[in-house]
């Protein structure tokens, strides 16, 4: 009988709560009766990392966490059209360190809130579908990424309102893209993943001058030039399923399938030989019950931890009950 490889057997423990560790509710609110598809703090302001803004139906929300575990309202946007469903925000600022709120979702456009009145500071139209996720690059937080089902990437300046960069084409994704996200320090790298069962890796560095130039252009967004970027620099076939979240970990990947797993990995590139190199799996986590796609997952601002949709994860003991999320040390 075969061995099973290091890394890859699979994290066993007790499911008996955490000693170390003890959740509890602070406080529950409801919106309505719209599901909500996403919810993120705001680690781009240091002033503001008790705040967080949530999306469901065509409303996004804005609130602060208080003493006591109370919880406060700060500010609603209701977009005007009644049909519009958000899957997913994120936060972002401008040049001068205005904090915008940037969602996303059922229409494919991305409405950029200024979270100090309230307004729209502008709408980019631009996705030929729905946008599934948002984010934003944490060492210019004026640059924001796009996934969606027209089955494209999309770079956008938050500050001029250009689309830098689509990110689709002959070694695109070939179904709906599902996450994406930037390197934590490489600026010019995000990975992405989707219905295609496949993590792509993407570099803008060619590409850059773009990216500088969308910062002091002047003339209209739609004249600029935006460039196509048709071949990432590596695709991964580590899951044999919908891959529906994929995070950095460092230099590592984390990507989640509906097969009922979280994967970390390395991908290793040839560097001569853009697209071709191998994916070493360093461990499996399994998640039971996620077997239905677009269940999300994410990680701590340090990095030392991730929360998965119904569950909680630790590795060396998975895993922990905690109600209705799985808490993943990484």
């Amino acid at each position: 009988m075969a061995k099973t490889p290091v890394g890859l057997e699979p994290v066993v423990g007790s499911l008996t709560p955490s000693k170390k560790r003890e959740y509890r509710v602070a406080n529950r609110l409801q919106e309505g009766k719209r599901p909500l598809y996403a919810v993120v703090f705001n680690f781009i302001d240091s002033r503001y990392f008790n705040v967080f803004a949530t999306v469901g139906g065509n409303r996004v929300t804005v609130y602060q966490c208080l003493e006591g575990g109370v919880i406060a309202a700060l500010q609603s946007y209701v977009d005007e059209d009644k049909e519009e469903s958000f899957y997913t925000v994120s936060w972002a600022c401008n040049i001068d360190g205005t904090s915008f709120v940037v969602a996303g979702g059922l229409n494919g456009i991305i409405r950029v809130i200024d979270a100090s009145n309230e307004k729209i500071h502008k709408s980019f139209v631009g996705h030929g579908d729905s946008i599934n996720e948002i984010r934003t690059q944490p060492l210019k937080p004026s640059l924001i990424v796009s996934a969606s089902k027209d089955e494209s990437v999309r770079l956008w300046n938050v500050h001029t309102g250009i689309c830098i960069l689509i990110f689709a084409g002959a070694g695109g994704h070939r179904n709906e893209v599902l996450s994406v996200d930037f390197h934590p320090s490489d600026i010019c790298r995000i990975a992405s993943c989707g219905m295609d069962n496949t993590v792509k890796i993407w570099s803008m560095k060619e590409f850059w001058t773009y990216v500088e130039k969308s910062f002091t252009w002047t003339d209209l967004p739609s004249k600029f030039p935006t460039k196509y970027i048709q071949f990432p620099v590596f695709i991964a076939s580590v899951h044999s399923n919908y891959v529906d979240c994929n995070r950095w970990l460092g230099d590592f990947i984390l990507s989640k399938s509906v097969d009922n797993e979280v994967v970390l990995w390395e991908p290793k590139m040839k560097e001569q030989s853009p697209g071709e190199g191998t994916a070493d799996i360093l461990q499996k986590y399994p998640v039971p019950e996620c077997d239905i796609w677009f269940i999300k997952f994410s990680c701590d601002f340090h990095y030392n931890a991730a929360a998965i949709g119904i569950y909680a994860i630790q590795s060396g003991s998975f895993p922990l009950p905690l109600t209705t999320t799985y808490v993943m040390k990484v």
